[in-house]
């Protein structure tokens, strides 16, 4: 996924007023019991006494939001609303809360649907990126940790269920909600031409006509906010080099006993653009008679990001580089003196990067309800949804030059840097170089690239679902229902190249740069001691380099392609990986459940719940380019890519399996009182691979000997992860307060937790589906050679799985005992400790380390704070976690351990009226920076700072 995306929206908008405050709740049908006296309370408080109500009617261990009106949840995103959850918890990247993580698991295994729908994502994963839901036009959102079989199969770690307006729920005739707030970054103004202020503007209108047969809902909601960071990164440790010296030192790894891991480089970067987000919802509803209902809602969001990266790129270039004065600590070179050799490559990129992305997400459905007759309900559901990404990123180098005047520049060559890595706090890093990056007179522009993705998916859906009612001593009624989907994924990739990131190209000179193109930026804070460079004007140095208008990427095999058959003669580039990369996956779906709900005592013991089995037949393939040597007989093809260039190397075709699955689940709710409630649950799971796993391409190659041999990144052969999971909570609710505490246990059995790199010998490529020839030719002797299988090094499910087990507490308490004006104080605090034997191996050069489940923190904890008086509230929220391991972005993926980190928001609200409210806010009050290693803290991965986010706004509602 691309990185820019995942900085979209800041951590925590927090709640303001009467009318924008959330209401948690334990599940989506209200209850019957009632507190004994009841206390008409206002804000966040009758959010927590709306939510306890709610909590004794689950038949599932859920968590809820829900509010009063669209508008209510005051958070700029679902992804920061759903943090205050228990057991829940996000992964910031640029400062913004990004992927959701549930009971230490990674947004991989987390599930997610709008309106009971399937949703796709514009990420190629198939959970959604939360931060393209606003907050302002979602009503409900519900985490289902326990899973029951009606509910749409996928989530290990747990579902998120999204929800819109219901207008004909509204216990006004009509509603009408307008919110408009201003915010400003207080980093922004270190990082040159950033953006310091944006705004979060909605309005939202339900109402019911025609004698309430009639239920009509109209929401937007516009979000324009600039996005900055400050950072450094460490590259991945994939080079092996003895740079110490030491004589009998055999610490290294097989390959090479006397080396030390070194470090790809380092990254030191200001970030910065501007995010607009444009939501839109709309509802209608008609119900002519109370036991019939057709409901037609729509769904869009459009997010488009533009941003830029400015600073620098090291490239240490691994064993080319000479290495001096090395620090080694476990083996590990965390610093030194690298500089360049002669004939190395080693570097200091000036980057200068602009980068657009824009994302859609449509959601459309319709359904109808039919009370056909006192105990027979049928539900009709047909929807559409689909997603499309067009993310480009647009790459600028810089060089230093001797002299940038020169007719034929010549790269400075001498690159020294001194580097000493501090852990989690910024690193010492010198440059010889240091006195040239602002130099016009010595950087010259080497190198333009554009590679965009273009990702679209969409899926198509209808479902039916049958209720019938019973009278029976243990069960209420029987429900059965069948679901069929049909899915289709694309990723397209494209190219353009002009020049050299590691010299200046003699074919494709570099650009001399003039004083209107470029501003000197230095740097400020912690980042003080860094080198001033040249932030360039991307827009100045295309004009003047391509004056004919820049080259637009293509989708090509490349000039140099060796499989061409029209190759360009003076050209070695090849890009056949933009045709192997760019293709299709379809997926098609048919699943049925039958589930009995239970309504019983035992031993007088009121007993609810539910059982049942859910089944799911899954066709899943992809297109597919195989190389089969040019052989007509295997079905090669002339394919031209879109510039006019012939490949007849390849065979197209379409792979993939048939699997069924059997999901049986249950749970089970014991009211041993009206205020002592204990929930049991069990169920086996499945979270299917990401649809962009799915893809197929394979490539194999057979020697001179005739063995074949091949391998695939991706595979349209990955089966989903699977798990066994048991719940138990016990919940109390206080009598003399509104308040509660509940406890529980969850234990996960999980059959495999990701997709690994595997290599099978002797792989039957033949009875698997590969066109490969029986024989090849030898080119010397002319006489055929019969071919033998080999290695296929291959996408798989990774078989090492394992239990997550953990605790959840959380206490909510009012105190209203005590004396005015302090009986309006309270708090909401949960707290989770999670824990698990998975361990996964990560390869670090030839070499490979354990690393704990990703997105796994050990003890996570939130608690809120708050207090009213009259008309004004008041609210301080901390949220933190353990480390936890997860992907950053540097020039490519890598998967590191996150610092454990704690976060804080204040906010205040002041009623003006039962109408206007006005609030200020500010989230990440401590501006707590994220902070990232590899295998020790040593190691230092990413360390970010993004500042604090202030907000004032008003909300008028009628």
């Amino acid at each position: 996924m691309p990185y820019l995306k995942s900085q979209r929206l800041p951590i925590a908008f927090l709640a303001i007023g009467v009318i924008s405050i959330p209401v948690y709740a334990q599940d989506e049908t209200p209850g019957d019991a009632v507190l004994e006296e009841e206390t008409i309370v206002t804000g966040f408080r009758q959010s927590l006494v709306n939510a306890l109500d709610k909590k004794r009617a689950s038949d599932m261990v859920t968590e809820q939001l829900s509010a009063d009106d669209l508008g209510a949840l005051p958070d700029i995103s679902m992804a920061d609303a759903l943090t205050r959850l228990p057991g829940i918890s996000a992964v910031r990247t640029g400062g913004q809360a990004a992927e959701i993580n549930i009971r230490g698991m990674s947004g991989g295994f987390v599930f997610s649907t709008l309106n009971g729908r399937e949703q796709v994502s514009t990420s190629g994963s198939r959970s959604i990126e939360f931060d393209q839901y606003p907050s302002e036009l979602i009503s409900a959102a519900s985490v289902y940790k326990s899973p029951k079989v009606s509910l749409i199969e996928g989530g290990v770690a747990g579902t998120v269920g999204l929800e819109t307006a219901n207008p004909l729920a509204l216990n006004q005739q009509h509603t009408f909600n307008i919110n408009a707030r201003s915010m400003y970054n207080d980093r922004a103004d270190e990082i040159s031409d950033a953006v310091e202020f944006g705004h979060r503007l909605s309005f939202s209108y339900q109402t019911k006509l025609a004698h309430d047969t009639v239920g009509v809902a109209l929401g937007y909601a516009r979000l324009y906010q600039p996005s900055v960071s400050t950072q450094f990164a460490g590259l991945r440790y994939i080079n092996i080099v003895d740079v110490d010296r030491v004589e009998g030192d055999m610490q290294g790894p097989d390959s090479n006993p006397g080396g030390e891991f070194v470090s790809e480089g380092m990254e030191l970067q200001h970030r910065g653009g501007e995010e607009t987000r444009d939501g839109y919802m709309a509802t209608l509803q008609f119900e002519p008679h109370e036991n019939f209902s057709l409901k037609a809602d729509a769904f869009v969001s459009k997010f488009d990001t533009q941003s830029f990266a400015r600073g620098f790129r090291v490239r240490f270039e691994g064993s080319s580089a000479s290495y001096a004065n090395a620090n080694v600590l476990d083996n590990y070179m965390i610093g030194g003196a690298v500089s360049r050799r002669s004939n190395g490559l080693t570097r200091v990129e000036i980057v200068n990067d602009d980068n657009s992305d824009k994302d859609e997400v449509h959601s459309y459905g319709i359904n109808a309800d039919w009370q056909a007759s006192d105990v027979l309900n049928i539900s009709i559901d047909l929807s559409q949804s689909k997603a499309s990404s067009h993310f480009r990123n647009a790459l600028l180098w810089g060089l230093v030059s001797e002299d940038a005047a020169a007719n034929t520049p010549v790269l400075d060559g001498n690159v020294a840097i001194n580097y000493q890595l501090n852990g989690l706090d910024v690193p010492d890093v010198g440059f010889s170089q240091a006195d040239d990056f602002s130099d016009i007179n010595k950087v010259l522009v080497s190198k333009y690239g554009i590679y965009p993705y273009v990702n679209t998916d969409k899926i198509d859906a209808a479902r039916i679902d049958i209720k019938y009612d019973v009278d029976t001593p243990v069960f209420s009624s029987f429900e059965v229902g069948l679901r069929i989907t049909d899915r289709v994924y694309s990723n397209d990739r494209s190219v353009f190249e002009y020049g050299n990131d590691s010299d200046f190209s003699a074919a494709e000179p570099p650009l001399r740069l003039s004083a209107e193109m470029v501003d000197v930026v230095n740097w400020e804070g912690d980042f003080a001691h860094f080198p001033n460079y040249l932030a360039i004007d991307v827009d100045a140095v295309l004009e003047a380099w391509f004056p004919g208008g820049v080259p637009q990427p293509v989708q090509t095999w490349g000039a140099g392609n060796a499989g061409l058959v029209n190759p360009d003669p003076g050209s070695t580039r090849s890009y056949d990986w933009t045709m192997l990369q760019s293709g299709k996956v379809f997926e098609e779906t048919l699943a049925a459940y039958l589930m009995a709900n239970i309504d019983t005592e035992i031993a007088g013991i009121p007993v609810t719940g539910n059982v049942g089995v859910r089944m799911i037949n899954t066709d899943q393939s992809a297109t597919s380019l195989e190389n089969v040597g040019g052989d007509p007989l295997l079905g090669a093809q002339y394919i031209e890519d879109e510039v006019g260039y012939v490949n007849d190397q390849f065979a197209p075709s379409i792979k993939g399996i048939t699997y069924t699955d059997y999901l049986p689940q249950m749970n089970v709710n014991f009211a041993f009182t009206d205020n002592d409630q204990l929930r049991i649950a069990a169920a086996k799971v499945m979270s299917r691979p990401p649809i962009n796993r799915l893809a197929s391409d394979t490539s194999y190659t057979i020697s001179d000997t005739g063995e074949i041999s091949a391998n695939s990144s991706n595979s349209p052969f990955l089966k989903p992860f699977y798990a066994s999971q048991y719940d138990i909570s016990y919940e109390h609710y206080f009598e003399e307060t509104d308040g509660a505490i509940a406890i529980a246990l969850f234990y996960k059995d999980i059959d495999s937790t990701g997709i690994v790199t595997t290599s099978l010998p002797e792989y039957d490529f033949a009875g698997n589906g590969f066109a490969v020839p029986q024989t090849i030719i030898d080119e010397t002797s002319g006489v055929p050679v019969p071919t033998r299988n080999g290695t296929y090094t291959v996408a798989f499910n990774d078989q090492n799985g394992g239990f997550v087990q953990g605790l959840e507490l959380a206490y909510t308490q009012i105190f209203s005992m005590l004396p005015a004006p302090f009986d309006t104080l309270g708090t909401n605090s949960s707290y989770s400790y999670t824990e698990s034997e998975i361990e996964k191996e990560r390869v670090i050069g030839v070499s490979s380390v354990k690393q704990s489940l990703e997105g796994l923190s050990k003890n996570v904890a939130s608690t809120s704070l708050f207090w009213s008086y009259k008309d004004f509230e008041t609210r301080i929220n901390v949220r933190f976690r353990d480390s936890f391991v997860s992907d950053q972005v540097a020039t490519e993926a890598q998967t590191v351990f996150f610092s454990g980190e704690t976060v804080v928001d204040y906010q205040a609200s002041y009623n003006f009226t039962d109408s206007l409210s006005v609030v200020f806010q500010v989230n990440n009050l401590t501006d707590e920076p994220t902070r990232s290693y590899f295998n020790s803290e040593d190691q230092t991965g990413t360390i970010q700072f993004f500042g604090r986010q202030f907000f004032l706004g008003v909300t008028y509602s009628m």
